[in-house]
C-alpha cells in the first residue's frame, strides 16, 4: 500500500489546539518520558521570543507532526560579534507514523523560514541519549555539536532554608538589572540582544544579588558609578509553571525506590520533619533561574546562598504547584559547585548548530572550535 502525501503548512490555533495538545500528550519526551501539558497554549514555549513560527504536517486531514522555531540576535565568538540565530524546538511526530520522511521535512521547511529572514546560525537542543534526534540533526542536516551544557534540577520541600545573617540579598530594579547583565554577560555566548524584554516579560519574578554585609556595601549603591563589591552574585527567575506543566511518563528505579523509602521514613518517624519528596507523576510547574553569575573569591557561597533564597520563594508559592527548581551552566562552569542540585534529577544536554551563511565559515569554525566560555541560556527557549 503507498504511503498517501502529506503537507505541511502553519499552525492554526483555532483548529489545530486539540489536535496538537493530543500529539504533545502521545510523544513521550526524554528517557523520563516526560510529557508537556501547555495548558491550552501549544505555542507557549515561543510566545514570548521576538519572532517565531510553528508549523504542522498534516494527513487525511489528522496532525501527523509539529515542529516551533524561534529567532532572535545574540552574541556569538568572537566577543561582541552580534548574530541572528534561529533555535529550533519541539519536533514530535506522530508514533504510528514515523521513519516517514515528516520530521526531515519539518525541519527543512523551518530552515527556509530561517533562511527567507536572513538567519546566521540554526541551532537544537536535545539530550545526548536521544539518538533518533542527535541522527536527523547531525547526520541528515550536517548540525555540528557546540556546547554541552547540563540542566541542573533541584526538587523543592516545603521547608525554608536559614540564609547566612552575613549576607545581604537584594531586589533589582529592572533597569539596574539589565545594566548589570549588559556590562557582566553582554560578550557572554548566546547573550540575548533584547535582554530588557526578558527582564521586563511577566514570567520573569525578578533579579536578585547577594553580597557580604560586612564589605560596607549598600543597597542604594550596587552597581552605581561602576561600583560592585569584591565577592558578590546575581540571577534571574523565570516562572515557566505558568505557561506549561511538566509530568513524568516513568522515572529510573532509584527514583522510585528513593521515593517510596522517603515517605515510609516520614511516616513512621513523622517528628523528625524531614523535607517531602514531590510527586513528579503528576502535573507539575517550575522555576527556571537564569542569568547566574558571580565573580570574586567567595562568590560560590553568594550563589549558594541565592538558591537558598530562590527555593525559599518557589516553596512558598504554592499556587504555582513548583515543584522543582531548575537552571542550565556550561559543562565546565565553575557554578556547577555551587548551585545545589540532585545528580539523580539532573543530565547533560546537547547544543548542536549549523551555518546557514557561506561566507560565515571561518567564523563558524571558531565558534565550534573555540573552548567553551560562559553560556547564557534564554528562559524563553526552555
Amino acid at each position: 500500500m503507498a504511503f498517501k502525501e502529506f503537507i505541511i503548512r502553519s499552525y492554526e490555533s483555532q483548529s489545530d489546539r486539540d489536535q496538537v495538545e493530543n500529539l504533545e500528550r502521545r510523544c513521550k519526551v526524554g528517557p523520563s518520558e516526560s510529557v508537556l501539558d501547555t495548558m491550552g497554549d501549544p505555542i507557549c514555549r515561543i510566545r514570548n521570543s521576538p519572532m517565531y513560527m510553528m508549523l504542522v504536517a498534516e494527513l487525511d486531514n489528522e496532525l501527523v507532526g509539529v515542529i516551533q522555531g524561534s529567532i532572535k540576535v545574540v552574541t556569538v565568538h568572537p566577543p561582541k560579534d552580534l548574530a541572528k540565530v534561529g533555535y529550533v524546538l519541539g519536533l514530535r511526530v506522530a508514533p504510528h507514523i514515523r521513519r516517514k520522511g515528516i520530521g526531515s521535512s519539518l525541519v527543512q521547511r523551518l530552515e527556509e523560514w530561517f533562511t527567507s529572514n536572513d538567519v546566521d546560525y540554526a541551532y537544537v537542543a536535545t539530550e545526548k541519549d536521544n539518538h533518533a534526534s542527535v541522527t536527523l540533526f547531525m547526520n541528515k542536516f550536517g548540525y555540528t555539536k557546540f556546547r554541552t551544557p547540563v540542566i541542573l534540577v533541584n526538587p523543592v520541600n516545603h521547608h525554608s532554608f536559614r540564609i547566612s545573617s552575613n549576607i545581604e540579598i537584594a531586589r533589582l530594579k529592572v533597569e539596574k538589572a539589565e545594566s548589570l547583565y549588559r556590562r557582566f554577560m553582554g560578550s557572554t555566548e548566546f547573550f540575548p540582544k533584547d535582554i530588557e524584554n526578558i527582564l521586563r516579560n511577566k514570567l520573569s519574578l525578578g533579579t536578585w544579588v547577594a553580597y557580604f554585609k560586612d564589605e560596607n556595601n549598600s543597597w542604594g549603591d550596587f552597581g552605581s558609578n561602576g561600583h560592585v563589591p569584591c565577592s558578590w552574585a546575581m540571577l534571574s527567575v523565570w516562572n515557566s509553571g505558568e505557561i506549561f506543566k511538566l509530568r513524568l511518563g516513568k522515572a529510573p528505579f532509584s527514583c522510585l525506590l528513593f521515593t517510596k523509602s522517603w515517605r515510609l521514613i516520614n511516616k513512621i518517624f513523622p517528628c523528625l520533619k524531614f523535607p517531602t519528596f514531590p510527586n513528579f507523576f503528576n502535573p507539575f510547574g517550575f522555576y527556571f533561574m537564569y542569568g547566574v553569575y558571580q565573580e570574586g573569591a567567595f562568590s560560590g557561597k553568594l550563589v549558594s546562598a541565592l538558591c537558598q533564597f530562590v527555593h525559599n520563594m518557589a516553596a512558598k508559592s504554592k499556587g504555582d504547584n513548583c515543584k522543582i527548581i531548575v537552571t542550565e551552566v556550561g559543562e565546565q562552569d565553575e557554578l556547577n559547585h555551587h548551585i545545589p542540585h540532585w545528580k539523580l534529577l539532573s543530565c547533560p544536554d546537547l547544543w548542536c548548530i549549523k551555518a546557514l551563511k557561506n561566507e560565515g565559515t571561518n567564523t563558524f569554525c571558531e565558534l565550534t572550535n573555540t573552548p567553551p566560555r560562559a553560556l547564557f541560556v534564554d528562559p524563553r527557549e526552555v
